[in-house]
């Protein structure tokens, strides 16, 4: 049999991290402890974790190329990176990206933590020359909600401030589409709620890296934040995970489709998929990603008024926040607090797993909807 490393990432995910001795469980089963009987390997699960724990974090290291530590959610595991950095650092950070990593920057620099410097996500220029004197390079690519491509090879490989840390928010991608530590980078992030997860009944959070090191200091901070994984959600993101290509698969196909009918329509003033031939950063995303993601944001006639009255008016697809889940979701980012700079029309679409005819008739019928 080959070595899970060995395999291609459509099968890590469903043979990694299981237990092979005979008569042990086939799935690694939820362990509801929070202390062990010493003289063993574990004694208390904030600092040594449960099998469940193991067994997730294995499968998620072996795709991404490294390490992988879970944290309580994707927030735990973005303040995890930025709990690495000494007093008075410079964080380079996208003028675009998500609102919570903004928003955990900004409350740093108003405590004096650091200094926070905003690039655009396509200014490749200015981000390697941000490498030469930010201590934390902060990536998120494809963005979110805009879905800007930043040129992540290219910034990775740029040389960096001697001990300057450089992390990718993965979340959008997944490393079934984007592998940032093969490129260069010493944090790949993700919300591990979304795709791995994949049902909207869990949050969790992730962190990876090829640094002994740095996982040193990120099993410190979450000791000591308390940033820990339930044993519930540890097991719902392993079972989640096991589907996580099949289900990327099928929604980034229907994906693909609904944007292209979605250009097409009257109603619909601009639609922003990376798959797109029209999109700023097809080219880009073409050469970088090993697919285009399941996020289509798009722009419609008639204002705030008639995107409210578009995501009232849909059936199959639901009217709720989040990504990444078997079912389609829709919402207005610039009516979501601290948003409101967004297009006031935009609309995000997280596309799900169901029949792509069905989500169109949905999405049409609101849309003519919208139009009265």
């Amino acid at each position: 049999m080959k070595d899970h490393q060995s395999l291609n990432a459509e099968s890590l995910v469903v043979a990694a991290g299981r237990q092979r001795a005979p008569g042990s469980p086939l799935n690694v089963p939820l362990v509801p402890a929070s202390n062990f009987i010493l003289g063993g390997d574990r004694e208390y699960v904030r600092g040594d974790g449960t099998d469940t724990w193991d067994a997730l974090e294995t499968v998620i290291g072996g795709l991404e190329g490294g390490n992988a530590l879970v944290f309580s959610s994707g927030m735990g595991a973005i303040a995890s990176v930025f709990d690495q950095l000494a007093a008075g650092s410079v964080i380079a950070l996208p003028d675009e990206c998500y609102q919570g990593t903004v928003g955990l920057a900004e409350d740093g620099q108003a405590k004096g933590r650091w200094t926070v410097k905003r690039i655009a996500v396509e200014d490749t220029d200015e981000w390697i020359r941000a490498c030469n004197y930010a201590d934390l390079v902060w990536l998120e690519s494809p963005s979110n909600p805009m879905l800007r491509i930043s040129d992540v090879k290219a910034i990775c490989a740029a040389p960096r401030k001697p001990g300057a840390l450089l992390a990718v928010d993965n979340t959008f991608a997944t490393p079934l589409n984007q592998r940032p530590l093969e490129l260069g980078a010493d944090f790949s992030v993700q919300s591990a709620t979304k795709y791995i997860g994949g049902h909207s009944d869990m949050l969790a959070g992730v962190v990876s890296t090829s640094s002994p090191g740095l996982l040193e200091g990120l099993k410190a901070t979450r000791v000591y934040a308390g940033a820990t994984l339930g044993s519930l959600e540890a097991f719902l993101a392993l079972r989640g995970i096991r589907t996580m290509a099949l289900r990327l698969e099928r929604a980034q196909k229907t994906a693909m489709e609904l944007a292209s009918r979605l250009e097409a329509h009257p109603q619909v003033t601009i639609t922003r998929y990376p798959g797109l031939a029209s999109h700023p950063g097809h080219e880009l995303a073409r050469a970088q990603l090993g697919g285009f993601g399941t996020i289509i944001s798009f722009d419609i006639q008639g204002g705030a008024e008639a995107a409210d009255a578009m995501c009232t008016s849909v059936g199959l697809i639901q009217h709720a926040t989040s990504l990444g889940a078997v079912e389609s979701t829709m919402e207005r980012r610039a009516a979501v607090h601290g948003q409101e700079h967004l297009p006031p029309s935009m609309l995000r679409l997280s596309v799900g797993i169901e029949n792509v005819d069905d989500l169109w008739d949905d999405l049409e019928q609101a849309l003519e909807r919208g139009a009265k």
